[in-house]
């Protein structure tokens, strides 16, 4: 959700809820009515920005918004609705089918029809959905009857249809910083607790354990206004939210030094080879409260940067772990991301990918910007050939072996570099020979010449 800088505009009690504004939970009275009032997103609601000039332009768009739990996606498509005197229409894409879909364009046409105003249809957790239901109403969007407004944790590239994905602007949210998560911890103090205290320690320990979630952290504030009137309490401590709240919450704190000191732990087991520690440190980060998909990332990362070439199945193996957890979630999935890391760890081990990435990349920083040499440039039109793209390209399907000694694949005149050294453990111990045959090949070539 995004967040109120200042004190929110009198709601009637019919607005989301039957229910009083009062008694709604603590992230709804904190729901801003404007842009102006909105915590975070400063990429996208600055002035100048990309948001608030959609919001300014008087034209609606179609839309997908892209972000992590609790950084404002409902809160921005509500906001969009009011501004343009649109009708809002939910959907989740979780609980919803096609049926449902059909519903709410029959219910944007009579709405259209009765009162001329237009309809935002807004679906939560759209990446849900599949092609069919996406295929649903991409027509009616294509008509303009209704404004299509998707919000999704998920890289839309690989969850969203492409017909739909080109017909809507992607915005990009972030996660609530510190310091953005400390403003709402002080608005809602201010506007619900204000009679409670907070040590800075306990204040700290609570954003951190947000982890950039506005609508966690009004979720365990609101959970600590409980427990601090029913224990008679006015100033909270660690050693109250201890005593107090979940589990995960005092073991566990995902924004402070436990979270990085962990982690680290868990690649250094992994990357030095003991599959005992790597898996320790796993299970207590998974037991602390530690986001397994965070996990999954990290284990994929470690395959990539520390076995690389040397047992390329590391690398698919961390990929399917992932994956299979993302299938089975928790806590069965657990299993996958703990017998990846074990595999990680007694795999054959490499950096020599991740050397040669970071050389080519500080080579690159420092270089001009040398041409493609006209041997290597693609020739599909006659002026091209004419100009010599392509001319003396040699084919090394057709070569000896199937490799075309002595061929320069780099821009002319650029001194030589060498960024891969394989390792010579596991498989890279057969690259490297290759690799050394290879340049023998290069070099009897070059003495031809």
């Amino acid at each position: 959700m995004c967040w109120a800088n200042k004190p929110p505009r009198r709601m009637s009690s019919a607005t989301l809820f039957d229910s009083p504004i009062a008694a709604a939970p603590l992230a709804e009275r904190l729901r801003p009515s404007t842009i102006d009032e909105v915590i975070g997103q400063s990429h996208l609601l600055g002035e100048g920005r990309p948001l608030r000039l959609a919001f300014q332009s008087g034209r609606l768009h179609s839309m997908i918004l892209w972000g992590p739990p609790g950084v404002g996606k409902t809160t921005l498509a509500r906001l969009m609705a009011t501004a343009f005197d649109a009708e809002f229409m939910p959907l989740s894409a979780v609980l919803s089918g096609v049926k449902d879909i059909r519903e709410a364009i029959a219910e944007a046409q009579r709405v259209l029809q009765q009162s001329g105003r237009h309809t935002i249809l807004f679906v939560d957790e759209v990446h849900r959905f599949n092609k069919s239901q996406q295929d649903a109403f991409l027509p009616f969007v294509e008509q303009g009857l209704v404004t299509f407004i998707g919000a999704t944790t998920e890289n839309p590239s690989f969850e969203v249809n492409n017909a739909l994905l080109s017909r809507a602007q992607v915005y990009v949210l972030k996660a609530l910083s510190g310091e953005e998560l400390g403003e709402l911890f002080g608005r809602a103090c201010q506007l619900a607790m204000p009679g409670l205290d907070f040590a800075e320690d306990a204040r700290v320990r609570i954003i951190g354990y947000a982890d950039g979630d506005a609508r966690r952290l009004l979720n365990v504030l609101e959970q600590v206004q409980t427990a601090a009137e029913t224990a008679g309490v006015s100033t909270v401590d660690c050693a109250f939210l201890d005593n107090t709240l979940a589990q995960n919450l005092r073991r566990f704190d995902k924004g402070g030094e436990a979270f990085y000191d962990q982690i680290s732990a868990l690649h250094k087991s992994v990357r030095g080879s003991n599959p005992d520690a790597a898996v320790y440190w796993l299970v207590r980060m998974l037991d602390g409260g530690a986001d397994p998909r965070y996990l999954a990332r990290r284990i994929v990362r470690m395959a990539w940067e520390d076995i690389g070439l040397a047992d390329p199945r590391a690398i698919q193996l961390a990929n399917d772990a992932a994956a299979t957890y993302e299938r089975l979630g928790s806590p069965e999935g657990e299993l996958a991301l703990a017998q990846a890391v074990i595999y990680l760890a007694v795999a054959a081990k490499s950096n020599a990918g991740y050397v040669a990435y970071n050389a080519a990349r500080a080579f690159v920083a420092q270089d001009g910007s040398r041409e493609v040499p006209l041997h290597l440039r693609n020739a599909p039109t006659k002026l091209m050939k004419q100009l010599d793209y392509g001319r003396d390209y040699r084919y090394a399907h057709d070569e000896a072996g199937g490799y075309a000694a002595g061929e320069n694949y780099f821009p002319d005149n650029m001194p030589p570099v060498n960024f891969y050294q394989p390792s010579g453990r596991g498989l890279e111990g057969k690259i490297a020979e290759k690799l050394t045959r290879l340049h023998e090949l290069d070099a009897e070539a070059l003495r031809r010449k």
